[in-house]
């Protein structure tokens, strides 16, 4: 069971590392295709309560700040891929892009051990905050915020 306020840890900066994945679509992306944007990296599945959970906070930042440069990405680890996640995007108003995550995806960010696990990355491509479990919308408001706001070089 994973705990309901969710441990979060101050990263130290180390860049995020890039992948490329294909969205429910099929099409592909990679994560320095959002170079430039403040970027919240969830990794989630459809039949993870903690994970549905969060889904309308993330609705609601990107609608807030996507003029302002946020940009939520979800990684769904369902196995059943891209079957299960599109209807689940729909039915559940997702605004923001999902791609279908593998293992050397996981791998890459340190080997997801539970779900959801977010990663907030900076502008740069910095990993700069990383959370293991639930966490609220006003929790990651107040870390965007700071990134959203600073000066862009």
């Amino acid at each position: 069971m994973l705990p309901m306020s969710g441990s979060q840890a101050a990263a130290s900066q180390h860049a995020a590392p890039d992948w490329h994945l294909n969205d429910v679509d099929g099409k592909p992306v990679k994560l320095s295709d959002f170079r430039g944007k403040v970027v919240i990296l969830d990794f989630w599945a459809t039949w993870c309560p903690p994970c549905r959970a969060e889904i309308p906070g993330f609705v609601a930042l990107q609608k807030k700040y996507a003029d302002k440069g946020l940009t939520v990405i979800g990684v769904s680890l369902d196995e059943q891929g891209a079957s299960v996640v599109k209807p689940f995007m729909q039915r559940f108003s997702m605004n923001y892009p999902v791609v279908i995550g593998n293992d050397k995806v996981t791998a890459e960010y340190g080997g997801i051990s539970a779900i959801p696990t977010t990663f907030i990355i900076d502008r740069e491509g910095n990993v700069v905050r990383a959370h293991e479990g639930f966490a609220d919308q006003a929790t990651f408001e107040s870390e965007i915020s700071p990134l959203l706001n600073a000066p862009q070089g």
